[in-house]
């Protein structure tokens, strides 16, 4: 009989240790979280927004594709609603073949720096006897621009430039050998081939991070 009752003695201790101190110990803990460093939480608050970065769209005009103001338009891009006078000069003729210009040549007496039109990513660098080396470059806009028939190329794949920085200098190639030191120069919006001058001409809306 005592020993029945020290063992009955003890099981409010044993059902305190097995049951409510967990209980305890989880509140206490959940207490201790509510009650944490408010000043750590804002630190903590203030670097997430610190590192978020909205894109906001903007519009900018886009530079001509040189800084020389010697330099000037020596073929034109083919356009099939221009007059006839406009289309004669539009064309390319290379080995008894005429092919239509696909973009504007710039010419001058001198060789001239080339530089980007808008800011953006150098997608290809290339160099063919035919064409001359080739740059061509992505921007936010989802347009391409390409810059041919040059002499010097300071870029390579990969490479981020500013609007205005020199890529390249003008030069000269196999497909329009007659116009000697000149830069051939297209632009593609969204996968489409268009007028390099109308696109010089109008502003360009521009993803950027603010």
């Amino acid at each position: 009989m005592t020993k029945e009752k020290i063992k009955f003695k003890y099981v409010p201790v044993i059902v305190f240790l097995l049951v409510l101190l967990p209980i305890f110990a989880i509140a206490f803990l959940f207490q201790t979280s509510l009650n944490s460093d408010p000043e750590v939480e804002e630190n903590v608050n203030e670097n997430i927004v610190d590192t978020t970065l909205p894109v906001i769209n903007t519009t900018i005009k886009p530079v001509t594709p040189y800084t020389n103001q010697n330099v000037k338009i020596i073929k034109t891009y083919y356009d099939y609603l221009a007059e006839e006078d406009n289309q004669l000069n539009s064309i390319i003729r290379h080995d008894d073949t005429y092919i239509q210009n696909t973009g504007i040549d710039y010419g001058s007496d001198d060789i001239f720096d080339v530089v980007a039109i808008l800011d953006g990513t150098v997608e290809k660098v290339s160099s063919d006897a035919t064409t001359g080396k080739m740059v061509e470059i992505k921007h936010n806009d989802n347009s391409i621009s390409i810059y041919g028939s040059l002499s010097e190329v300071s870029v390579k794949k990969g490479d981020i430039v500013n609007m205005g920085q020199q890529i390249g200098k003008s030069g000269s190639n196999e497909l329009d050998k007659d116009l000697g030191n000149h830069l051939h120069f297209e632009v593609y919006n969204n996968g489409q081939n268009i007028n390099p001058e109308t696109y010089l001409n109008t502003e360009q809306k521009i993803k950027r991070e603010n």
